[in-house]
């Protein structure tokens, strides 16, 4: 699925697809424009084929649980008279169809579920079908290799920071000579703190609520959270270093996780400024070791 919207290239337009629930959407409006200067007209006279008409009701009826067959049959048995057309509006009001979208306004259209779009641009052309395909296949090859650098940009932002907090849980206790399943109490609850903090949620609680998921809550944050989950284990490091106790902290830090959460709703982290961020991360790391093997 793309993100929000996407364009691809084939033969000679350009074509928009658009996430709705999940799922990509393509733009018959830019596909028709292969097809002729009166793209609606296309679309019209493809919608009003018997074969077009009993696709998208097989289509409908494996997806749809609200799809309305017997207006679909309706349809169907008219399909083939000079006189009978059939719009895209018309066919989602008679259906309730939900594979293919009419929109209004500058950015509006018609758009179908990738499924559906493929076939009309095989009706179109079968060589413009394949060029629709194979830019398709690109774009998401593309999302994929996009997906794989965000991971890796999560992993790393949860990481960044939780040296400094551990570091400042180990100077806390390291005087108060604990027995060692005590220090590993200690340390689960200072992470505990900081998820409650941050997600509202305990990690054991998370595990529970979600059983067979992989990995923990932060390995399924939103990038946005975990740019203030290294914010907040740095600060946490801090409040630890000042001597707040265990109430005050919390209160302090899901404040400022709050607040912080407020400020960045609509500036979520661009892919380019995660790669700066890892590659930052990395430079520094390498130039440690290189200064650790000096030193030998």
């Amino acid at each position: 699925m793309v993100d929000k919207s996407a364009r691809i290239h084939a033969a000679d337009v350009d074509i928009t697809i658009r996430a709705v629930n999940s799922e990509d959407f393509i733009s018959l409006t830019d596909l028709a424009r292969h097809g002729g200067d009166r793209p609606g007209e296309v679309i019209r006279r493809w919608l009003r084929l018997s074969d077009t008409i009993a696709f998208l009701s097989t289509w409908e009826t494996m997806s749809n649980p609200t799809f309305n067959q017997e207006a679909a049959r309706e349809l169907l048995s008219h399909s083939g008279r000079n006189v009978f057309s059939l719009s895209a509006s018309d066919w989602i009001d008679k259906t309730n169809a939900i594979g293919i979208r009419s929109e209004r306004g500058r950015s509006g259209g018609t758009y179908a579920h990738k499924d559906i779009a493929f076939a009309f641009a095989s009706w179109i052309s079968p060589e413009f079908h394949l060029f629709v395909i194979k830019d398709y296949q690109r774009l998401k090859d593309a999302e994929s290799q996009r997906t794989g650098l965000e991971w890796h940009a999560r992993r790393e932002l949860a990481k960044t920071n939780y040296r400094l907090h551990t570091d400042a849980v180990k100077d806390s206790i390291q005087d108060k000579d604990m027995p060692k399943w005590r220090e590993r109490i200690t340390y689960a609850s200072e992470a505990d703190l900081i998820n409650l903090a941050v997600f509202g949620i305990k990690a054991a609680t998370w595990k529970k609520d979600h059983p067979g998921w992989k990995g923990n809550m932060r390995d399924y944050a939103t990038v946005r959270d975990l740019v203030i989950l290294q914010n907040i284990e740095a600060l946490s490091a801090v409040f630890i270093a000042q001597g707040y106790d265990k109430f005050q902290r919390f209160e302090m830090l899901k404040n400022e996780a709050d607040r912080q959460r407020e400020k960045l709703k609509d500036d979520i982290p661009s892919v380019d400024r995660l790669r700066d961020i890892i590659e930052s991360t990395e430079r520094i790391e390498g130039q440690l070791a290189d200064g650790q093997e000096g030193d030998e």
